[in-house]
């Protein structure tokens, strides 16, 4: 498998890494976030601009707050997120409205990663998955299901198409409701680690998914994303609980 780098930090070696979510809804309350965030030492910090509306409506403002954001944070790597309002995001955007604001996220380099869902319009998305490789941005391709796990080679069928769209990283998480989809989702991952070439990203969600947050290493997702403050999804574990947990599973 190969490994990828995003600023400093490699995904798909070692222990999963960490990434925070900021979910500030104002650039005040960004960068504040932002300040305690770094204070914690994840790997990486999430930037949800989905919770950002003014920043949304305005890519100046966006893209001013974007610079401010790196002077607090240094040399943390920073991976820009807008969530649709069906994949679990705070706003409604229109699919071209979307596939802009992802453009202008890659072009003006606002992070070192771009998340791109990945039920958008093919062509579009192959267009950004070329423009952020030309912008130097890791692209995080993504897929979220709030209802249910998908079965197992819906999950594998989804991760492949995203590495063969070209994203760096393939990422899927989806909400279990018995122990056994918790097991379709792990036993996916494992699976779709060995067939295809990229690090993955997966976890099943609410109380029953925690086991897929801390045992990545075990089943082969290289990221998982613990809270400073606010959580952005059910059943996301504080930092410092996920880091504890992943230290204990770790396999030497």
């Amino acid at each position: 498998m190969t490994t990828v780098k995003v600023r400093n930090i490699v995904l798909g070696e070692g222990l999963p890494k960490i990434a925070v979510p900021n979910v500030g809804a104002t650039e005040e309350e960004i960068l504040a976030s932002a300040k305690e965030i770094a204070a914690a030492k994840p790997d990486i910090m999430e930037w949800r601009i989905d919770y950002y509306e003014a920043g949304i409506k305005d890519n100046e403002k966006l893209i001013a707050t974007a610079k401010a954001l790196r002077d607090v944070v240094g040399e943390l790597p920073v991976l820009v997120t807008f969530r649709t309002k069906n994949e679990g995001g705070v706003l409604e955007l229109g699919e071209d409205e979307y596939l802009d604001l992802v453009a202008t996220v890659v072009t003006n380099r606002l992070g070192d990663a771009v998340d791109i869902e990945l039920f958008h319009d093919e062509e579009r998305v192959k267009d950004l998955v070329k423009q952020a490789h030309n912008y130097n941005v890791v692209v995080i391709m993504s897929n979220h299901d709030f209802e249910k796990v998908p079965a197992k080679d819906v999950i594998e069928f989804r991760l492949k198409k995203m590495a063969d769209l070209g994203a760096d990283v393939p990422k899927l998480a989806c909400m279990p409701h018995s122990a056994d989809d918790v097991l379709t989702l792990l036993s996916a991952t494992n699976d779709a680690r060995k067939a295809l070439s990229t690090p993955i990203i997966t976890m099943a969600m609410a109380d029953l998914g925690k086991v897929s947050r801390i045992a990545g290493q075990v089943f082969g997702s290289c990221l998982s994303f613990g809270a400073v403050g606010k959580t952005s999804a059910p059943g996301q574990l504080s930092i410092e609980d996920l880091r504890n947990a992943e230290n204990y599973l770790e396999l030497h």
